[in-house]
């Protein structure tokens, strides 16, 4: 959820030709296909929504886990990962529907406590407020909120604009790919072999899907959050970063960074508040894109709780 730039031009997201390397693809739509991996069983089911940029498999490890006390879901959505290629930005409700479909399409049972993370975040909250009788909780990993922009330092705010009109990056040169690969690999050196080199390659080939994705968060997607119901009333849990993230670092001052957070914490506590079973928890020792994997305990933590509230 941090404040980040947008790409201003339409793009369609490369997406792998080869089958996944967990799941399968199901079919959603004529010539749409989304790629789903489940494991684990019983209720209620986890459902995985990554963050702009991430897809399904970056969660394995924490969804692995899941497994061992319920059905988890990991997927990707159309336009990234190994489901089928889609003009990116979308909208909350196209990727909202679509998810509802594969769930309905792969027979995974409701009700759904839903983990999403960053943008995906939004989407789990259009998806609680648009069908709150198949939700039985709702975890945030550092979500996006439509009110952060507004609240973002006046620096912060004319850097994005400036951002936000510039081209879309060139492609990159192999000197660069090969620093970028040596620079990744080691993120993924818990991930299983069988996963862990196509996960790389997928993300060395698609990084300007999360900058394509995001392009329409802080007006359209706003506009969806704001515009949509109250949340239903189930548990709500949401955790915070305001650790240490070398990507943040790169674009923000360490003022504008603790200047973000505390708006960010704000919102989110905000937010919290709006239930009546919210919980705001955060976390200083974790980073916004890679919380899950800093801080599994608390992920997994969060989600047993709401897996317990729902049981009660």
């Amino acid at each position: 959820m941090p404040l980040q730039p947008t790409d201003s031009r339409p793009g369609t997201a490369t997406t792998p030709t080869t089958e996944p390397p967990l799941g399968r693809r199901y079919e959603v739509a004529p010539g749409r296909r989304l790629m789903l991996h489940r494991s684990g069983t019983g209720g209620p089911t986890v459902v995985f929504l990554p963050g702009a940029g991430l897809i399904g498999l970056d969660y394995l490890n924490t969804h692995d886990k899941v497994a061992e006390l319920t059905t988890s879901v990991l997927y990707d959505r159309a336009g990234t990962g190994w489901s089928s290629p889609a003009g990116l930005p979308r909208t909350a409700a196209e990727v909202v529907g679509e998810l509802h479909d594969l769930l309905r399409t792969a027979a995974v049972p409701g009700p759904y406590v839903l983990v999403g993370h960053s943008l995906g975040g939004a989407y789990a909250r259009h998806f609680a407020q648009h069908f709150p009788d198949e939700v039985a909780g709702v975890l945030l990993l550092d979500p996006f909120h439509e009110d952060i922009y507004d609240h973002a330092p006046r620096e912060v705010r004319e850097k994005l604009d400036r951002m936000t009109g510039q081209e879309e990056p060139p492609e990159a040169t192999q000197e660069q790919l090969d620093t970028a690969r040596t620079q990744i690999t080691p993120l993924f050196a818990a991930w299983p072999d069988t996963v862990r080199e196509q996960l790389v390659d997928y993300h060395l080939t698609a990084w300007r899907t999360g900058l394509r994705e995001g392009r329409n968060i802080y007006d359209e997607v706003a506009y969806e959050l704001r515009d949509a119901p109250g949340l239903p009333d189930v548990p709500l849990i949401v955790l915070s970063a305001t650790g240490y993230d070398a990507t943040q670092a790169q674009l923000w001052s360490e003022e504008s960074l603790r200047d973000i957070n505390k708006g960010k914490c704000a919102l989110h506590a905000q937010l919290t508040a709006s239930v009546p079973r919210g919980t705001h928890r955060v976390l200083d020792d974790a980073g916004h894109g890679f919380l899950h994997e800093e801080r599994p305990d608390a992920v997994l933590r969060a989600i047993s709780d709401l897996l317990s509230q729902a049981d009660g």
